[in-house]
């Protein structure tokens, strides 16, 4: 109820949960909205109408039009929103877990483990975020896992910080020191006692990091070490429209279709989240005023 009447003050956030609500329906219900062919071998290979080069316009056959290739961008565009979510949830929830474990061990534990684990994350930390994450997908080839494994990689680090900093300004307080006086196990005490309440900040982050996750997997298959060739991946059918961003002389727009829908479902997908992770900060912190 307190979430229900936080939405009804905040347009702007009860418009994210919107937005994302609309893309889970659309990717429940790809199946129905764009049916596989029968002679795909999965329902993420997207049917093409032809090998012409020249994009063509949305018509009753093509609702958002082909790309170049004739890949059907509105097949794309609803299969790529399954692929959307698989890549982001699954990121942010590998990605929580490693951080997770290394804050917590580190905090918890302190001294030479505390030091290792910390300078370890600062490693990853130096490293370019993007150009990593290119390299080692380039390395262990194209496809979603490829993709999740990079990106996780390079990854988690934010995660461990935060739950680090919570469980330092955490392990101090009086119900932890009650509980550990009772003979409560160091697992026993971090999994039931520390861990729930350090993991609100991560909850945000992580909400936030769904969105930017999927940028990032766009941008490597736009780069062309993402996904492999007429995957349902909007960062794929970004990648077809480069060479027709620019129409014809005095027809500047002619090709807009190729750029516009798998553009615009990227732009609407990453907004949806970072909107709801406002939402969730807004609710959690207790320094809020309601």
């Amino acid at each position: 109820m307190k979430a229900l009447r936080y939405l009804a003050r905040n347009p702007v956030s009860l418009l994210g949960v919107v937005i994302l609500l609309a893309f889970v329906l659309v990717a429940v219900f790809a199946p129905m909205l764009a049916p596989p062919q029968s002679f795909q071998l999965s329902p993420y290979d997207t049917p093409r109408a032809g090998f012409l080069a020249t994009p063509m316009p949305p018509s009753r056959d093509a609702l958002f039009g082909t790309t170049q290739g004739q890949y059907d961008i509105f097949y794309g565009v609803v299969w790529g929103t399954r692929t959307a979510f698989k890549i982001g949830l699954g990121v942010v929830a590998i990605s929580v877990l490693i951080g997770t474990v290394v804050g917590a061990v580190a905090a918890y534990y302190g001294g030479l483990a505390e030091e290792i684990l910390m300078r370890i994350v600062d490693v990853f930390m130096a490293v370019p975020f993007l150009i990593a994450a290119m390299v080692l997908t380039a390395l262990l080839g194209k496809g979603i896992w490829p993709i999740t494994i990079a990106l996780t990689t390079f990854g988690w680090m934010s995660y461990a910080r935060i739950v680090r900093s919570e469980i330092l300004r955490i392990r101090e307080m009086d119900y932890i020191h009650a509980a550990r006086s009772y003979g409560a196990s160091d697992l026993r005490l971090i999994v039931l006692h520390i861990l729930p309440n350090a993991m609100f900040p991560v909850l945000v982050l992580a909400t936030m990091a769904t969105g930017s996750m999927v940028l990032s997997a766009s941008a490597l298959s736009f780069l062309g070490v993402g996904t492999e060739e007429g995957y349902a991946d909007w960062g794929q059918f970004i990648a077809y429209s480069r060479n027709w961003i620019v129409g014809q002389p005095g027809n500047p727009f002619q090709f807009w279709y190729t750029l516009a829908f798998p553009g615009a479902a990227v732009f609407l997908f990453v907004l949806s989240w970072n909107l709801v992770g406002d939402a969730l900060r807004d609710m959690l912190d207790p320094r809020h005023s309601h």
